[in-house]
């Protein structure tokens, strides 16, 4: 039968293994591209269609329900992005003879950049977290928290790393001659991250207190590779456990916690360092953007600085 999803999810596996193999697409990513493909599917097997029957005018009237469902527009252009992918796919592998999605048009994605916290509000909540690290009244454990979360922030902060990428930081990260650090970014590829002065620090004094409390525990500093460890599956601290808490001290620091999220950080290392003149090949560099298209989002940053240049130093410039 043509609406037999069975063959969708046999495709759909040959095209994850295809992007693990060959492009080396992280579990994440591999996610995302499941799950866009399973709402294809499921659309498809409504209108009596599968991947491999599917034509143009199916697809088109696929992205316009996405529409009614409510989704946006970048969550539209980012199932269209799978499609296209999956059906390019598709048409090399010869399971198909055509690309139904070749000709598809997505919807106009604005170029707004994400939220982003200004200098100040960074170092108020730099401020606020070494504050609660230093607070006497909290048990031990609490303590160790409060430097885990200063230490998570002023790295994050430093680096710009993916939220992933940070609560995965293998133990080796804090060695106190370490000037680098070898960040595991998207599809297992290195990069080499450079760490500041204060960043070390915090990883020096977050050491020290975990293995104070080891000590006092009776365990053995020694028994995990990770710098954040945790009691969990995956063995280190978990990204919504970091995210959960930065949220927490956005509340202590009297900024609204909507605004503040490990993401924006990432965004606000970026964004300060183009803002104060850091070049957007090496922004690029140290966000481990593959494409400068994903970085370029940052442009009209670049641009305000250079028409406030031109405004403060052109000696024709109105004064």
């Amino acid at each position: 039968m043509a609406s037999d999803k069975s063959s969708d999810i046999r495709l759909t596996a040959l095209f994850l293994d295809m992007l693990a193999a060959e492009q080396g697409a992280g579990v994440n990513t591999l996610d995302a591209y499941r799950g866009d493909l399973e709402d294809l599917s499921g659309f498809l097997a409504r209108r009596k269609s599968t991947f491999q029957t599917a034509d143009t005018q199916l697809l088109r009237d696929y992205l316009g329900d996405l529409d009614n469902r409510g989704f946006k527009s970048s969550s539209v252009a980012r199932k269209l992005s799978s499609t296209r992918h999956l059906f390019r796919f598709l048409l090399s592998e010869r399971v198909r003879a055509d690309d139904p999605a070749a000709i598809l048009s997505g919807p106009k994605r604005g170029r707004a950049l994400p939220k982003v916290l200004s200098i100040a509000d960074v170092d108020r909540l730099l401020t606020q977290a070494k504050t609660a690290a230093e607070t006497p009244e909290q048990s031990p454990l609490q303590k160790l928290r409060a430097i885990r979360l200063s230490c998570l922030l002023e790295i994050l902060y430093a680096t710009g790393l993916r939220v992933s990428e940070l609560v995965a930081l293998p133990l080796s990260a804090a060695r106190r001659d370490a000037r680098m650090i070898v960040v595991r970014g998207k599809g297992n590829k290195e990069r080499l991250v450079p760490l500041n002065e204060t960043s070390k620090q915090a990883m020096a004094d977050y050491l020290a207190a975990l293995e104070a409390t080891h000590r006092e525990q009776k365990k053995s500093s020694a028994a995990s590779k990770w710098l954040f460890p945790s009691s969990g599956e995956s063995g280190h601290l978990t990204r919504q456990h970091f995210a959960r808490d930065l949220k927490e001290l956005a509340a202590a620091t009297g900024i609204a916690p909507r605004l503040v999220s490990p993401h924006v950080l990432r965004h606000a290392f970026a964004s300060h360092l183009l803002h104060n003149g850091a070049d957007l090949r090496i922004v690029q560099t140290l966000l481990g953007h593959t494409d400068i298209s994903t970085t370029q989002i940052y442009t009209h940053i670049v641009e305000e600085r250079l028409k406030s240049l031109v405004r403060d130093l052109h000696p024709l410039a109105d004064k």
